[in-house]
């Protein structure tokens, strides 16, 4: 225990050395590469987007050639480069001196008392870097949304399914893009939203533009309700829209 905590510590120090190490090369020494690194995903998001076509393939695997040629030009990736290949030195030399004896080990049946058996559950949606995702046309069964995007849209329609008692959730984390969640009127919502440079359109509200800011909005019998949908959502630039259907 103690050893693999050891190790967690020397972990987690490598990680803000990198972070900070990321920090000063793009403040100090290569002002440019955020904007290296907007203009390469772009590239490869309206490659993906117009893909079928040549200039779409020419778009896709020229942002993937930009995106790889920068970052292997960073000083942080050289940085954990380095480390990577300490580690394995000293991994290394370290099996020298002590050989690692392997034992047999005999495993005995598992009591079944002491099991807790667990069912995987079909999800709605998976992680995606570069997607547009969106729930099926037809009925389909409800499971909560905990997901990541990168760069896409997702679309979330509450009226095909039927969404069980008590409180529900949806949780996406975007990078660039935009959320549209269909709510049935009968439905009772709590949206917390985080916006870094964005819009917000949330039901007969006017649409409001946000810039850096922590949005928090409850529909006035959520409380009480006993069907409801708590939505979490956060961007770096993109859109919210929560519509009743």
């Amino acid at each position: 225990m103690i050893q693999n905590n050891v190790k967690s510590e020397y972990f987690n120090w490598i990680v803000l050395i990198g972070i900070l190490l990321l920090f000063l090369e793009v403040l100090f020494f290569n002002g440019g590469l955020i904007i290296t690194f907007i203009l390469s995903i772009g590239s490869i998001y309206l490659g993906r987007k117009w893909k079928p076509r040549f200039s779409g393939k020419v778009f896709f695997w020229i942002g993937w050639i930009w995106f790889i040629i920068t970052v292997l030009n960073m000083m942080t990736f050289r940085y954990f480069l380095c480390v990577v290949l300490l580690y394995y030195i000293i991994q290394f030399f370290q099996t020298q001196q002590r050989p690692k004896k392997i034992k047999p080990i005999l495993l005995e049946k598992p009591n079944e008392n002491r099991t807790e058996p667990l069912m995987e559950r079909k999800k709605l949606f998976d992680n995606r870097f570069f997607s547009s995702q969106e729930t099926p046309e037809h009925a389909y069964e409800w499971n909560d949304v905990n997901i990541q995007v990168g760069i896409g849209n997702t679309v979330i329609d509450l009226s095909e399914t039927v969404l069980p008692k008590g409180e529900s959730v949806i949780s996406i984390r975007h990078l660039v893009g935009n959320v549209t969640i269909l709510v049935p009127y009968e439905v009772e919502v709590h949206i917390n939203s985080s916006i870094i440079a964005g819009t917000l359109a949330i039901f007969h509200e006017q649409e409001q533009r946000i810039i850096n800011e922590n949005i928090v909005y409850e529909t006035e019998n959520y409380q009480p309700s006993e069907q409801k949908i708590k939505l979490f959502t956060s961007f770096i630039t993109g859109r919210l829209e929560v519509k009743r259907i």
